[in-house]
């Protein structure tokens, strides 16, 4: 016996349809299992090139800091012993590692609050501005950004040299040498290192800024709340994803300063007085032959960049949780 339905609009009966059969389960290697393992097959060329370039070398950088590893070694000797954690030893006995690693901190500390605080307030001002301005100062700050690291630190050691620059003029200095005193070179360092970084913190905050719904902005500005009281109680805690991306890459590109530090001020300043955990390694291996110790360096360098990246990586997840 069929059943039927009736169809009220048009008079007729229809074959009532007929209960489903269970579905059978799937196998792994089915459709569904295949979908799972295509990305993985997509990434596997570069997850290759990058293992060859990131794991052979840091293999070597752990192997040599265990060694003792001279001038001698490098022009093809073999390792003379085996030191174990003794290079580790010496460097965390020497005061001046100490001394360096919190210059490193404080020193990067300084860069990313510098780097958000410009970036945010110039994001800020792109949303108050008309179209050519807002194109102005997104092409200039994209060409600072795009300036080589050692080309954007000659140019501002020109612009504040003692002799020829002209911002001693325009302030009024005399022959008052930037890079003489410790606080002052790092200072200067400071602005080339947030002049370079701060576009790419303008423009994400940027974005995010244009992605918040303008009711809610207009609906905080009818109540009569500030532009402060906006971006604090509105603005930054819809932002606070992308505000956590930017600081944490922010304080992973910082810590490992190099570049600007060994241009500015000629290898680390009088009597090493600007060194950073990066140029500090590099004086280690290269200037004084002591290539275990530098390598020691920068295996810590490793682990602290690899724990901060970790947290980065955690918050990313929460965050994606919570969305």
């Amino acid at each position: 016996m069929t059943l039927t339905t009736t169809d009220t609009a048009k008079g007729r009966t229809a074959p009532a349809a007929r209960p489903g059969r269970p579905g059978r389960p799937r196998r792994p290697g089915g459709p569904r299992g295949r979908s799972g393992r295509t990305p993985w097959l997509y990434l596997l060329p570069a997850l290759v090139v990058l293992g060859g370039l990131l794991v052979y070398p840091i293999y070597q950088l752990g192997l040599i800091s265990f060694l003792e590893y001279t001038q001698a070694q490098v022009s093809g000797g073999e390792p003379t012993s085996f030191q174990g954690f003794g290079n580790y030893t010496a460097l965390f006995s020497d005061p001046q590692f100490w001394q360096v690693l919190l210059a490193t901190v404080l020193f990067a500390a300084a860069c990313v609050v510098t780097t958000l605080a410009v970036g945010c307030a110039l994001a800020v001002l792109l949303t108050r501005v008309r179209a050519l301005p807002r194109l102005a100062l997104m092409l200039a700050a994209l060409g600072a950004w795009a300036t080589p690291a050692v080309t954007g630190s000659t140019v501002w050691v020109f612009l504040f040299d003692p002799d020829f620059g002209p911002v001693n003029r325009l302030l009024g200095l005399g022959d008052f040498s930037w890079t003489y005193g410790r606080y002052s070179a790092f200072a200067l360092v400071l602005f080339e290192v947030v002049w370079c970084s701060f576009p790419f913190v303008m423009v994400t905050v940027y974005a995010g800024i244009k992605a918040i719904p303008s009711e809610v902005l207009e609906a905080a500005a009818l109540d009569g709340a500030s532009q402060w009281r906006i971006w604090r109680s509105v603005t930054a805690p819809m932002l606070r994803p992308i505000l956590v991306v930017v600081t944490i890459q922010s304080i992973i590109w910082d810590f490992k300063v190099f570049t600007q530090i060994y241009v500015m001020t000629g290898g680390g300043g009088i009597a090493g007085q600007n060194l950073v955990l990066n140029v500090y390694a590099y004086q280690k291996a290269f200037a004084s032959s002591q290539y275990s110790l530098g390598s020691a360096i920068g295996v810590v360098m490793l682990l602290i960049l690899l724990a901060v990246t970790l947290v980065y990586l955690r918050l990313l997840r929460r965050q994606g949780e919570e969305l």
